[in-house]
C-alpha cells in the first residue's frame, strides 16, 4: 500500500498518496488552482507562478504544481494577496501579447483568454514592448507565431523531454528570451519531425497546424472536380470534443452526415485501407521470417516516426516495412482501382484525408507518395480543421442523425479501428499473421500484452509451434530506446510497432486540444483508446483478412498480398535525411 498523506486545503481535509503535488491534491477535492505553464505529465516547472499558494509556516508563496504534499500541511489557494499576484502576472503577460483574439485559431479554447476572463482583466495596466510579429509558415505542417508566445515552455518540454527531439528551446536571456530553433531557422529546416506535440502542448495560438481548409472548400465548390474524403480511425473518437461532447465519444455516424452536408462526393473509411495495410504488412513479416531477411521489421504508418528515423538512424532504414501508411494506400487505390471501376478520370479526382496528425501534411507531399505522376492524396486536414469546416457550414453537429460510409469500399473491420491507438497496428497484424501462418482460427482474438499505457511494451507471442518477440513503443523518446537496442544488436525482436505520438494517433498533433485543467481531471488517452477498442469489440468482423471488400479488391485488381501490382501501388521506400538544412 502506498504511503498516504493528510493535509488541509482551504479548510477541507484531504488524503492523497505521498509524492502528490499540492495542485493535484486540490483537484481531488474540486479546488481549481489556475495554471499556465503546467501540463500534466509534460511540464511542472512552476515558471509562470499562476499556481502559487500559501502554505502555513513557509515564507512567501510557492508554486503548487511542483510542491509536494506533506503531513499536516495547511494550504490556502484563494486569498486576496494570491489573487492580486495572479492578476499582476496576467497583466504582465498580456502587456506584450498579440491580443488579436477574435481572429486567432484558439479563440474560445485559449487558456490565457480563459484566465483573463476568470480574473476580470478588462484593462491592461502595463503596456510592454510587443514581440515582433514573425510568423514561420514554411513547413507543410506547423505554423509558429512568435507574437503570441507567452514563454510557458510547454512546447519545449513536449519536444525535448517527451519526444527527445529538442527542435525548439529557449534562446537568449532576460527580456530577450524567446522560444526559437537552431539559428532561428524555420521548423522546416531543423530537426523537427512535424509530430505536432508542441501544438497540443501550447496553451495559446503561438503554434498551430498549416490550414488547408480553403483549398478543400475550393475543390468542393468546383463542379468539375470529384472530391473524395477518407477519415482515419482516431478522428471519430475525438471530433465530438470540438462540439463539447464527452471525451472519447464515438461520432462516426454524425461525422459522415456532416461530411455529406459539406458537399463531398464520396465518403470512405481509412479503416478499410488499414485492413489492406495489415494484409501487406503481415505478408511482408511472414516473408522476412521465412526467408531470414532483415529483422525486426518495424511499422511505417507514422510519418513523424519515419522522418525521425530518416534523420537520426538512417542505417536502420532497411528494418522499416515498405508499406505506405493506410491513407496513402487508399489514395493510390482510389485513383486507380476505384477510378477504373467507377469510370472516373483521376485527373479530375481530389482525395482529402482527415487525419489526427499534422505530420500527414508533410507525408502527403513526399515524392515517394505518387503513382502515375499523381499524388496519392491531394490534401490533408486535421480533426480540428474538419471541426472548423463543420462550423463554417453552419451545421448543428450534435443534432445530426447517423449515416454510413459509402460503398463499394466503405466496409472495415475492428482490426482497422484499433490502428488509432498504440499497439493497435501490432495487434491487428498479429491476428492476421497468426491465422495465415498456422491455418487455424484464433481462440482469443485480443493480444492484451501489446495494449496499455507503458511507453514500451514487450511480449513473446506463440504462433503455432513458433514464438516471435515483439515490441511496441509510442513517443519518439521511447522509440530511441528501441532503436539503440537494435543498433547495438541487443534486440531479439521480429516485429516492432513505433508511433511518434505518445498514445498513438488518438493523441496526434491534429487532435482536439485539451486544456490543462481537463487533462488533470481526465485520462484523455485512455478514454479515446477505450472508444476504439469498443468499436473493435462491436464489429461483426475483427480480422483484416476476412474483410469481404478487401478480399474482392485483391481478386479483382491486386491479385494477392505482395504481388507486383500491390508493390507498385501500396509500397514505397525511404531515404536518409539531414537534420538541418541551414
Amino acid at each position: 500500500m502506498p504511503e498516504m498523506i493528510k493535509l488541509n486545503i482551504d479548510g477541507i481535509d484531504v488524503e492523497v498518496k505521498k509524492g502528490t503535488s499540492v495542485l493535484e491534491a486540490a483537484r481531488k477535492i474540486n479546488i481549481d488552482i489556475p495554471t499556465l505553464c503546467f501540463l500534466k505529465e509534460i511540464n511542472a516547472a512552476g515558471d509562470c507562478r499562476m499556481c502559487i499558494v500559501e502554505i502555513e509556516g513557509r515564507r512567501g508563496l510557492v508554486p503548487s504544481c511542483n510542491t509536494k504534499v506533506e503531513e499536516g500541511m495547511i494550504v490556502r489557494t484563494n486569498t486576496e494577496q494570491i489573487n492580486n499576484y495572479r492578476r499582476v502576472i496576467l497583466d504582465l503577460i498580456l502587456s506584450s501579447h498579440n491580443r488579436d483574439c477574435l481572429t486567432c485559431v484558439r479563440n474560445g479554447n485559449c487558456e490565457l483568454q480563459e484566465l483573463t476572463k476568470k480574473f476580470g482583466i478588462t484593462n491592461i495596466e502595463f503596456e510592454g514592448t510587443k514581440v515582433n510579429n514573425t510568423i514561420d509558415e514554411i513547413s507543410p505542417s506547423i505554423v509558429r507565431d512568435a507574437s503570441k508566445c507567452i514563454m510557458c515552455k510547454r512546447c519545449v518540454a513536449a519536444c525535448k523531454n517527451v519526444q527527445n527531439i529538442g527542435a525548439i528551446d529557449v534562446a537568449f536571456r532576460g527580456f530577450e528570451s524567446r522560444i526559437s530553433t537552431t539559428n532561428d531557422e524555420s521548423l522546416n529546416n531543423v530537426n523537427c519531425t512535424f509530430c505536432g506535440q508542441c501544438i497540443e502542448a501550447c496553451p495559446v495560438g503561438a503554434l498551430k497546424e498549416k490550414d488547408d481548409t480553403t483549398k478543400v472548400w475550393k475543390k468542393i465548390r468546383d463542379k468539375e472536380t470529384f472530391v473524395v474524403v477518407q477519415i482515419a480511425p482516431a478522428v471519430r473518437v475525438a471530433l465530438g470534443e470540438e462540439f463539447e461532447m464527452p471525451i472519447g465519444t464515438n461520432v462516426t455516424g454524425k461525422m459522415i452526415t456532416a461530411l455529406k452536408m459539406i458537399g463531398f462526393d464520396k465518403i470512405f473509411d481509412t479503416n478499410t485501407a488499414a485492413d489492406i495495410t495489415i494484409m501487406e504488412e503481415a505478408n511482408e513479416l511472414i516473408e522476412r521470417i521465412n526467408n531470414k531477411e532483415t529483422l525486426p521489421m518495424i511499422t511505417s504508418c507514422s510519418p513523424g516516426w519515419i522522418k525521425y528515423i530518416e534523420m537520426n538512424y538512417p542505417e536502420l532504414l532497411n528494418h522499416l516495412s515498405s508499406c505506405k501508411s493506410p491513407h496513402e494506400m487508399f489514395g493510390a487505390l482510389l485513383k486507380t482501382y476505384y477510378a477504373e471501376k467507377e469510370q472516373l478520370d483521376p485527373k479530375k479526382m481530389f482525395v482529402v484525408s482527415v487525419m489526427p496528425c499534422v505530420a500527414k501534411k508533410f507525408e502527403r507531399q513526399r515524392n515517394e507518395m505518387k503513382n502515375n505522376e499523381f499524388d496519392n492524396v491531394d490534401a490533408v486536414i486535421t480533426t480540428r480543421e474538419l471541426a472548423r469546416m463543420i462550423k463554417q457550414a453552419n451545421i448543428e453537429f450534435t443534432t445530426l442523425e447517423d449515416s454510413s460510409f459509402d460503398s463499394p469500399i466503405g466496409e472495415a473491420t475492428g482490426a482497422g479501428a484499433i490502428f488509432g491507438t498504440t499497439g493497435g497496428v501490432m495487434e491487428a497484424a498479429l491476428r492476421t499473421a497468426y491465422e495465415k501462418l498456422t491455418g487455424k482460427e484464433l481462440e482469443k482474438i485480443e493480444f492484451e500484452d501489446v495494449r496499455g499505457k507503458n511507453g514500451i511494451k514487450k511480449a513473446t507471442i506463440q504462433i503455432g509451434d513458433s514464438y516471435i518477440n515483439v515490441a511496441v513503443a509510442h513517443g519518439l523518446g521511447n522509440a530511441k530506446e528501441i532503436l539503440e537496442e537494435i543498433k547495438a544488436k541487443k534486440a531479439d525482436y521480429q516485429f516492432v510497432e513505433i508511433m511518434a505520438c505518445p498514445g498513438g494517433c488518438i493523441m496526434g498533433g491534429g487532435q482536439p486540444i485539451v486544456n490543462s485543467k481537463k487533462r488533470l481531471d481526465n485520462d484523455v488517452r485512455q478514454l479515446r483508446a477505450n472508444a476504439l477498442y469498443d468499436i473493435d469489440e462491436k464489429s461483426k468482423i475483427r480480422k483484416s483478412h476476412q474483410n469481404p471488400y478487401v478480399i474482392k479488391m485483391y481478386e479483382e485488381y491486386l491479385d494477392c498480398p505482395g504481388s507486383h501490382k500491390a508493390h507498385e501501388l501500396l509500397h514505397t521506400h525511404y531515404e536518409k535525411k539531414t537534420k538541418y538544412n541551414i
